[in-house]
């Protein structure tokens, strides 16, 4: 999904050239070009990945703050670059003219919701231990999980980087064929495989882990491999849902 086009007068002013107004007469005196041809038209648009220049110099942008929802499918590696050569989720955005950041991790083998941004405050603030951002989950293990094993989950269970917080966990199906008990669980830490380890410790280890939402966003409509940018709704809710706990 490529980032909308704005009129090119409006880039211009926006980079400090001049007042929108003048833009339109630097474009119709034929001073201004785009990707290296001149244009007079006022009606054009251009994308962040154009170059412009103005009687010859090129136009210096801004760089503007972008955050996207990436569907990360399994076998994708939460980093910019894999030692090996594995696929990695800037492979999947390659195409986006910002270079953005994965904002906390999914493993290889988790798949699901994964913000990405260029915005290096708010990705402080949702890594952040001092701000609660849930985070859930759908899990699918082998077996059939006693109540008493997910009631450890929603009182904490002890890791050995310390106790986790209380979950929020929820059966959402047993399925007595192939003996599989699937739940959704909720939880703000975003300690390094937390969910993978605290099934391991009550003794169910996940076969499938996919996040389905952070916050107020979700994957709805989206498939593996998709990515859009976040609405200027979506960001607001994001950082109002961060309550700081310092």
């Amino acid at each position: 999904m490529e980032q909308a086009k704005e009129r090119l007068q409006k880039v211009m002013a926006a980079c400090g050239v001049a007042s929108r107004r003048e833009c339109e007469k630097y474009i119709t005196a034929g001073r201004v070009a785009v990707n290296g041809r001149i244009v007079t038209e006022l009606g054009t648009r251009v994308g962040p990945g154009d170059a412009i220049t103005v009687d010859g110099t090129p136009l210096r942008r801004k760089t503007a703050k972008r955050t996207i929802l990436l569907y990360k499918p399994r076998g994708v590696v939460t980093t910019m670059k894999d030692p090996q050569g594995r696929r990695t989720v800037a492979d999947l955005v390659a195409k986006l003219p910002e270079r953005l950041f994965p904002v906390g991790r999914l493993d290889y083998q988790t798949e699901g919701l994964l913000l990405m941004t260029n915005d290096g405050e708010l990705a402080q603030h949702l890594t952040h231990p001092s701000h609660h951002v849930n985070k859930t989950y759908a899990v699918e293990v082998r077996g059939r999980v006693p109540e008493e094993k997910l009631d450890l989950l929603r009182l904490g269970v002890p890791l050995d980087d310390g106790l986790t917080a209380p979950a929020l966990v929820y059966i959402k199906d047993v399925d007595t064929v192939k003996h599989l008990t699937r739940f959704t669980i909720t939880i703000h830490e975003g300690r390094n495989r937390q969910v993978r380890r605290m099934c391991d410790f009550i003794g169910f280890p996940v076969k499938h882990l996919k996040r389905i939402q952070v916050g107020s966003l979700t994957l709805e409509g989206m498939k593996k491999g998709q990515y859009r940018d976040l609405t200027p709704e979506e960001l607001t809710d994001l950082e109002k849902g961060m309550e700081s706990h310092e």
